[in-house]
């Protein structure tokens, strides 16, 4: 973009939030200081109506600069760590609604994509879109063997637009970073690059249609949820076709409660598919709003929309699982310990001062009763607190925040009544107890074990190798002493190792056949069985580490 028109285009942003009384974020642009008094005299002024909060102000005037606005404030809105709560709340509204283009072009995009006639793909094709965003708008068809299906349409030349606007975003980032010394924290720059690769994701079809193939497979057979299918062979990167999902919009409360579906077990699904999502496959949907998911007859969701997903790793899951449990227990200690534990915060952090700070977040939540705590405004808080310890905000964490505010909203609006934690404490407590339990350490032997058998073979190899090197260097004038220190050592690494693996594989053993003997002769049979193995496996191990003298 030239700069000329990047001037233009300020302008134009500038007389927008102007326009909606929005003067702190203009002249926070260091180019507009001068111009303070001259912006408050803009004609444009006597429009504005000054008895709005700021959010909805700044919500309003995002719509109005134009799509990937919209998309930048939606963005924004998951990361309730960078923005003032006000703030983040109002922008989590923005509604993602332009006007269609029209069908004809649509159907000419997709017969592009596919490389032929639209009616050699579909029985059916209807140029009336059912709905139509920034990016992409949808249709809905029937294929030749009678499916019904929805087909998902990148908006023709979006790709300059997004990538003008974002070359625009990147200059008052780094307009804001060298101007305004408060922001640097917020780190405008880094954030953008978050934006960056979120809106390209979206702009390639095929990424948002192996998220709901993952998420599909995950779900595979549920009764809680139901995720389309995806049909590959139709899929292109400017165009995505999944089966067509049809349900009652879960907003639409009135009509759940004609259809006769028990709202308490709804709202209490909607949660256990979030911490499902979250803590079994650590792959989540993050964009569960009102009107990205429906309900069946029988009280199904049905998700739609996979653009945007996050993900959890072990760490992530422990840590979040720990903090839960210790906060729902009132053991700060251990919310404060779960931290530094997880290297969230610094090492040299004071565990008695950060769990002070955390004790004066947390305490005044439960003068409410535990039905009314929110598990999202937890996280948010305990974010905050954290990072006056300078401790990180993970992207993810946040996005995972994001949306179980998303859940707990319209798990409340569904059944006032809803308890989070009657459906979170079970679930969290059997997710600790086979993830940090002997379960857990049993199934990791059993996941490694085959690993460490595949490496065995190598290791004479390998000592040979290291011993010829050594007898290279002992030509070479290497001390004697040093290199039989040197054989004698790689001996009993040899030897120890043999015996761990050994030792292991009889507690693996052991374990499969208590199971067994508990089975068809009883627990003590069971108990007698572990017993031996027990002692077997120890001796085993316990002999593999003794300090040998001798080679």
């Amino acid at each position: 973009m030239s700069r000329l028109r990047k001037i233009g285009r300020l302008l134009r942003i500038t007389q927008i939030l102007v326009k909606h009384d929005l003067d702190e974020f203009v002249t926070a642009i260091h180019l507009f200081r001068p111009y303070r008094l001259l912006l408050r005299l803009a004609p444009w002024r006597l429009f504005v109506r000054r008895d709005l909060p700021r959010g909805v102000r700044l919500r309003e005037a995002l719509e109005e600069l134009g799509p990937i606005a919209v998309k930048f404030g939606q963005m924004l809105s998951t990361r309730p760590d960078l923005l003032p709560e006000d703030l983040a709340e109002e922008l989590a509204r923005l509604q993602d609604r332009v006007p269609p283009f029209p069908g004809e072009t649509a159907a000419h995009l997709i017969e592009q994509a596919l490389g032929g006639k639209i009616e050699t793909y579909f029985s059916e094709f209807n140029r009336e879109p059912i709905a139509s965003a920034s990016v992409a708008q949808v249709h809905v068809g029937r294929l030749h063997d009678g499916t019904e299906v929805a087909v998902k349409v990148l908006r023709p030349a979006i790709a300059p637009v997004i990538e003008r606007d974002l070359d625009l975003l990147y200059l008052l980032a780094r307009l804001a970073v060298r101007y305004v010394p408060d922001t640097r924290r917020l780190r405008p720059v880094e954030v953008v690059d978050e934006f960056n690769k979120t809106i390209h994701d979206e702009l390639d079809f095929r990424v948002e249609s192996a998220n709901a193939s993952r998420l599909r497979a995950n779900f595979e057979g549920s009764d809680l949820l139901y995720v389309p299918r995806v049909f590959w062979d139709l899929t292109r990167r400017t165009v995505m076709v999944l089966e067509r999902i049809h349900g009652i919009p879960v907003g639409n409360i009135e009509a759940l409660k004609a259809a006769g579906i028990d709202m308490r077990k709804l709202a209490h699904n909607g949660v256990e598919i979030f911490f499902t999502q979250a803590f079994r496959d650590g792959f989540f949907h993050a964009d569960m709003h009102p009107g990205n998911i429906f309900v069946s007859p029988e009280g199904q969701y049905r998700a739609v929309d996979f653009g945007i997903m996050g993900t959890l790793g072990e760490r992530d899951k422990r840590y979040l699982a720990e903090n839960f449990l210790a906060f729902f227990n009132r053991d700060y200690h251990a919310v404060a310990d779960a931290h530094l534990r997880a290297g969230w915060v610094p090492p040299g952090t004071r565990v008695e001062e950060f769990e002070a700070a955390i004790r004066t977040v947390c305490e005044p939540v439960f003068a409410r009763p535990i039905k009314d705590i929110s598990f999202g405004r937890f996280l948010l808080h305990l974010f905050q607190t954290a990072r006056r310890f300078n401790m990180e905000i993970q992207p993810q964490l946040v996005l995972l925040q994001k949306t179980l505010f998303n859940i707990e909203g319209l798990g409340r609006r569904l059944y006032p009544d809803l308890d989070l934690w009657e459906t979170a404490k079970p679930f969290l407590e059997r997710w600790m107890r086979e993830h940090m339990g002997p379960r857990a350490f049993l199934r990791t032997l059993r996941k490694e074990l085959p690993k460490w058998w595949a490496t065995l073979p190598e290791i004479p190899a390998l000592i040979h190798e290291n011993l010829r090197r050594a007898g290279r260097d002992e030509s070479a004038g290497a001390p004697a002493r040093e290199l039989e220190q040197l054989r004698r050592q790689l001996r009993q690494n040899q030897r120890r190792l043999y015996l761990a693996v050994a030792g292991s594989g009889l507690l693996v053993a052991g374990a499969v056949l208590l199971s067994a003997g508990v089975t068809i002769y009883g627990a003590w049979a069971g108990g007698r069985i572990l017993s031996w193995f027990l002692t077997a496996s120890g001796a085993v191990i316990l002999l593999g580490s003794w300090p040998w003298r001798n080679s």
